[in-house]
């Protein structure tokens, strides 16, 4: 075995991948609207102008916005265009009026009439709508003042109707009647003459759109194109006013805008990208026998994790107060609480400068998002309890605050409102972080089978349903497992694998024996041991290998993690039961071709983690030092060493990231912990029997 890790060549590819995907993800987010450099951006009509703003030299353009708007101008000023007054329409009601006044001379000159028959037929004339008193007027007047009357009536009809009338000011026209009927005519009769006029007074100039239309056209056509021209130093627009379009041409003919992001801009966040596209392979090539590096699902969840909390920091970027409360330090703890504390502190630096970077706020907010992330790691630490998450909330709000004390406040003006809402944006960012670490490190383990420590301490505890269903089927597994615990969790602790993991999937590694605890030796009355040497080989070995799967059907029915169920599988790997098999093959008279050895063969597979070695390795030294009752410290070596060498010499190891380094702490980790398991104790002579009042005890006389 090299003592150099190789990372397996497809874990590679993988990782390679991730990181040119994380790579194009993040440059397409920091180059979107709302991404890197936003200031040009941020600058559109309507604004108010946050500075003066100076035309740098001079210039002399044709304004298109101002042409538009003087030309806009004309077109407003046209008035609606009418057609000319219409002469049939005026002829036609001038017949009309001759017409009626026809009918009331005949009304009058009926002398068979009454003076209320006559009224009566004057007052139902349709074309007219006369008053009472007007139709007994009309049956006074003499012939010649009603001719009078008629002739003016006709007159001053044809005088109205020559003038325009609109659909709109009838009104108008019907009220100036009277005073187009001649002064020579007495009170009565010129009221009487502008009754009998108005009644056949109507439009006769109509609304025209498409002559309205021309107009407007040809308003239009005569505005000249305006040329704008500023001097240099020459204010375009004074800080505090509302930035108008022309403002905005006039910027963009300057150079002071432009519509797309600059070379620079882009070229700038490609080489920042290209820095943590280096940074992170450097981190993994230093770390090679990290499980969580060349678990495929894990780097995965990384990457998902890295991209949408980046995608949601720029998109409240363009907000005032959003980016500070946004709770992007929840990325950081819940790379610590899923996976370490180093992978938390590796990934949380790229994100917090990606997240800040070429916001028009990131002197301070690169470093706000950078230390209170860090610093929220550090305070959450193994993530093994609910108080670790509540501290580290705390701790992001306090250390964001100072950040921000430090940074961002020396150089704005705040008053007690601004200062109290950034002060709350702070908190809420704080406590936002630890609330959804601790939610989404729940669902994350739940839904993709990651094991979480606050999850390992929970069905650890010695009142968990299995760990009590061993301990009340099986005891002597139930102590057997707890000394594989200890073994192995202290060798976890010297190679740099998970305690926790280990320790916890030794716990729970044997538990298919409490289906038949009777038939494994540990279970078993002293004065009364079964070593099933007269059984029937292959059966015996049939069951001791069905505890493995039995093993694994409990842990499904109760949930276990599908990492806890991986120690279940290979704390055995592919190896046989060695003294069931010898015993088949001397039952042959020592012809193997004649036993099947895959019959005596544990279901597998091979160990495939550092944590599941370990267990293989502290499970068979157990039992051994178990058995031989070793006493001195060679002895203990020596087991330890044979166990090591026969797990070797069947390849149980090929598959993990195990160093000969390791496998040298490891000797070391098991006989400092057996040392003081199986250490000599002193034999002391039995004490004789005496009276309850004695005073002396009398040893009994030795041979």
């Amino acid at each position: 075995m090299s003592t150099r890790t190789i990372v397996p060549r497809h874990i590679r590819i993988l990782q390679i991948s991730l990181i040119a995907i994380v790579a194009l993800a993040s440059f397409g987010i920091l180059i979107s609207p709302t991404g890197m450099n936003p200031t040009e951006q941020k600058v559109s009509e309507g604004d108010v102008a946050q500075n003066t703003v100076n035309a740098p030299r001079d210039i002399e353009y044709v304004s298109e916005i101002r042409t538009e708007e003087a030309r806009k101008a004309a077109e407003s000023a046209v008035q609606p265009v009418y057609s000319s007054p219409d002469p049939a329409i005026a002829r036609q009601q001038i017949d009309r009026l001759r017409t009626s006044l026809q009918n009331i001379t005949s009304i009058r000159d009926n002398s068979e009439l009454t003076d209320s028959e006559a009224r009566s037929q004057l007052l139902a004339l349709s074309d007219l709508r006369l008053k009472e008193e007007s139709a007994d007027y009309i049956n006074t007047l003499t012939t010649s003042r009603w001719d009078t009357v008629q002739t003016e009536a006709v007159r001053v009809l044809e005088q109205v109707m020559r003038r325009a009338i609109y659909e709109d000011k009838l009104d108008v026209a019907q009220a100036g009647v009277s005073s187009f009927v001649s002064l020579t005519l007495n009170e009565q009769q010129a009221a009487l003459t502008t009754e009998l006029v108005t009644s056949f007074v109507v439009p006769n100039s109509f609304f025209s759109q498409e002559l309205t239309d021309a107009a407007k056209k040809a308003a239009r056509e005569g505005v000249q194109p305006i040329v704008q021209t500023y001097k240099s130093g020459e204010t375009i627009v004074p800080s505090g006013e509302i930035i108008t379009p022309a403002d905005m041409e006039a910027f963009r003919e300057l150079g002071l805008i432009s519509p797309g992001q600059r070379w620079e801009d882009i070229a700038a966040t490609i080489a920042l990208i290209l820095l943590f596209a280096a940074f992170v392979p450097m981190y993994f090539y230093r770390k090679p026998r990290a499980v969580h590096l060349n678990n495929p699902k894990n780097l995965v969840i990384i990457a998902l994790i890295f991209i949408i909390f980046l995608g949601g920091a720029r998109l409240f970027a363009e907000r005032t107060l959003a980016p500070y409360a946004y709770p992007i330090q929840a990325a950081s703890l819940l790379f610590t609480a899923l996976f370490s504390l180093e992978v938390g502190l590796v990934f949380s630096i790229p994100l917090a400068i990606l997240a800040a970077f070429g916001l028009p706020n990131s002197g301070d907010l690169i470093f706000y998002y950078l230390f209170s992330s860090l610093m929220g790691i550090l305070a959450l630490g193994p993530a093994r309890r609910f108080w670790g998450f509540l501290r580290a909330g705390i701790a992001i709000s306090l250390s964001g605050a100072a950040t921000l004390l430090a940074f961002r406040i020396p150089l704005i003006t705040l008053d007690w409102v601004g200062i109290l809402q950034l002060t709350g944006a702070i908190a809420f960012a704080g406590f936002a972080a630890a609330s959804i670490t601790l939610l989404l490190q729940y669902m994350l383990a739940q839904l993709l089978g990651i094991t979480t420590a606050l999850q390992l301490l929970d069905i650890s505890r010695p009142d968990f349903p299995l760990l009590q269903f061993l301990l009340r089927s099986a005891p002597g597994t139930y102590q057997h497992s707890l000394q594989v615990a200890n073994l192995a969790e202290q060798a976890a602790e010297k190679i740099g694998a998970d305690p926790l993991l280990t320790r916890v999937g030794a716990l729970f590694h044997d538990i298919g024996k409490a289906t038949n605890p009777n038939f494994f030796i540990e279970n078993q009355v002293v004065e009364n041991l079964d070593s099933h040497k007269e059984s029937d080989p292959q059966e015996v070995s049939a069951t001791i290998v069905r505890h493995v799967t039995d093993g694994l059907l409990l842990a499904k029915k109760h949930r276990l993690p599908v990492r806890l169920q991986d120690f279940i599988l290979e704390h055995h790997g592919t190896l046989i039961t060695h003294f069931q098999y010898n015993q088949a093959v001397q039952a042959a008279d020592g012809d193997v071709t004649k036993v099947d050895i895959e019959k005596f063969r544990y279901p597998g597979p091979r160990p495939a983690s550092r944590e599941t070695a370990l267990l293989m390795l502290a499970d068979a030294t157990e039992a051994r030092a178990r058995a031989e009752r070793p006493a001195k410290d060679d002895e203990i070596r020596a087991l330890v060493g044979s166990v090591i060498q026969t797990v070797q010499k069947f390849h149980q190891l090929d598959d993990t990231l195990l160093t000969l380094r390791d496998l040298s702490l490891i000797t070391e980790s098991f006989v400092t912990t057996l040392r003081g398991t199986y250490h000599p104790r002193i034999q002391y002579p039995k004490a004789p029997t005496h009276d309850q009042d004695s005073t002396m005890i009398t040893p009994k006389k030795t041979k």
